[in-house]
Parts: structure tokens; sequence; C-alpha cells
């Protein structure tokens, strides 16, 4: 299957996927510096923990992780779609692959929220897993990323 995309226009649809991805790059260091004083606050008493309080971080943390889910997992389907566009094919190897687990493991972490409100030990903790492991792969498909648009913009 053909889609009538004109082919000047072809070519840029690879550079959204890596530009919507920095972005949440940067939103992902943002939401763990959330969850950094989400946990600050939780752990701090007296007049610390008022202070922390009133910045609202358990509430900013929850809606950039929810942003966050969703606009992974658009951001996924765009560089696929793209990819698909442009090849007719997906190319199966560890930037696509790397890709797809992130985007499972951010679904995984947003579904412990309930489990988190409700005070669960383990559900923080793999939550906390999880994200570590989710931005350490993040900067690893940022460098990637990165390579792949230079060879396509190499061909261009």
């Amino acid at each position: 299957m053909n889609l009538a995309i004109p082919a000047e226009i072809k070519p840029w649809l690879n550079f959204i996927h890596p530009i919507w991805m920095w972005i949440l790059l940067g939103t992902s260091i943002y939401a763990m510096y959330l969850g950094m004083k989400v946990r600050s606050t939780r752990n701090a008493q007296g007049e610390t923990k008022k202070e922390l309080i009133k910045g609202r971080f358990n509430i900013r943390h929850h809606q950039v992780g929810s942003v966050l889910l969703a606009l992974m997992v658009i951001g996924t389907l765009i560089g696929m779609g793209a990819t698909y566009i442009n090849n007719q094919k997906l190319f199966v190897g560890p930037h696509l692959l790397a890709g797809l687990g992130m985007t499972g493991m951010v679904a995984v972490s947003a579904a412990l929220s309930p489990y988190m409100q409700k005070g669960h030990d383990w559900a923080r903790y793999t939550h906390i897993t999880l994200n570590v492991i989710l931005l350490g792969l993040f900067g690893w498909q940022a460098i990637t990323g990165v390579e792949i648009l230079q060879r396509i913009i190499s061909k261009m």
C-alpha cells in the first residue's frame, strides 16, 4: 500500500519523531525531578514538609506522567508510521525494540499509580525502578536515533 503523500513531504516526516522524542526526554527528566520532590515531601517533617506541600509536586508529577504516557505512545506510533511510509517496511532492530519496550514500561509505570496512592511501597519501588531504566534507555535511544537520522540525512 502506497499512501498518497507528496514525495517532497515524505522525507520531512522523519524529523517529527526525533523532535517529539527529544522533547519527551526533557519532559521525562522534569518528571523525575518532580518525583524526587514528591519523595522528599513524603519524608520531610514539620515546617519543611508544610513548605514542600505547597509545591503540589505530587499533583504535578501525576499530571506530567499522564502526559508522558500519552505522548510516548503517540511518538512511538509516529516513528513507526514515518518509517513505514518512507520505506514500506519497519526495520526491526535495537532502536525499534527498545522503543517498544519503553512504551510498555511507561504504561506499566503509569498503571501502578492507583497502588502507589494506596501507599503500597512495592508499587513505588517498581515505579521508580521502571522509570530509572526507562530514562537510561531514553538516553540510549536519543543517541541511536541521532545516528539513524544522520543516515537518513546523508541519503537526502
